[in-house]
C-alpha cells in the first residue's frame, strides 16, 4: 500500500516501473568539431520511492547492443570491443546509493558499470512532478544528467589526428529523461 511522502507534494511510496516508451535514455559525445547524440532503445528500471525520500532507491539495466546515433556503420562500431563490447559486456547498470536535496532539485549518487568496471557518479535531478495518466495511474517524471570520462570505464578507443588532437572526446554527458510509473 502505497503512503504519502512529506518531502514532495503528491509523491507517494512505493514502486515505479521506468516507462520506456516515455523515456530517453542519451549521451553526446566530441567528434571532430560537432558533437554526436545517441540514445539507447533497450532498458528496464525501476524507482523505489520510501516514506524518507533520503532512502528512495533506482536501478537501471541497459542493453549496450541497442545503441542508436542515426548510424549504423558508427552503432556496430560503438557495440565492438573498440568501445562497449556489447557481446561480451551487454549491459550496462546503475545502482542509486542515495539521494539527497540540493536548492530546487536533487543529487542521485550511484554505481555505473560500464564493462565491468563499477565507478561512482553523481546525477543533477530535476524532479517534474507526479500526475495521474488517462488509466489512473500514478506517474512521476524528472531528467538528470551528469558527465563521465569514458577512459575511467576502460573505453579508451580513439584515432590521433594533427596537432596532437584526437577524433573522439573524452568526456561523455549523460541525460535522462524519465516517466515512470507507481506499480500496484
Amino acid at each position: 500500500m502505497s503512503t504519502a511522502t512529506t518531502t514532495i507534494p503528491g509523491l507517494v511510496s512505493g514502486t515505479y516501473a521506468l516507462d520506456v516508451a516515455h523515456t530517453e535514455i542519451g549521451f553526446t559525445v566530441r567528434h571532430l568539431m560537432t558533437k554526436v547524440r545517441g540514445v539507447f532503445k533497450e532498458f528496464s528500471g525501476e524507482i523505489v520511492v520510501k516514506d524518507s525520500l533520503e532512502e528512495s532507491t533506482a536501478n537501471v539495466s541497459v542493453e549496450l547492443a541497442s545503441v542508436h546515433t542515426r548510424s549504423e556503420q558508427r552503432d556496430g562500431h560503438l557495440r565492438s570491443g573498440d568501445f562497449f563490447d556489447a557481446e561480451n559486456s551487454p549491459k550496462m547498470t546503475f545502482v542509486s546509493t542515495g539521494i539527497k536535496p540540493e536548492g530546487d532539485d536533487y543529487i542521485l549518487a550511484g554505481e555505473l558499470t560500464i564493462k565491468d568496471v563499477t565507478k561512482p557518479i553523481e546525477f543533477a535531478v530535476e524532479f517534474l512532478g507526479v500526475e495521474q495518466n488517462a488509466y489512473g495511474q500514478t506517474i512521476i517524471g524528472f531528467e538528470g544528467s551528469t558527465s563521465i570520462s569514458r577512459k575511467d570505464w576502460g573505453i579508451d578507443f580513439n584515432v590521433p589526428l594533427e596537432g596532437g588532437k584526437l577524433l573522439i572526446g573524452d568526456k561523455v554527458d549523460i541525460h535522462l529523461d524519465v516517466q515512470a510509473a507507481l506499480q500496484a
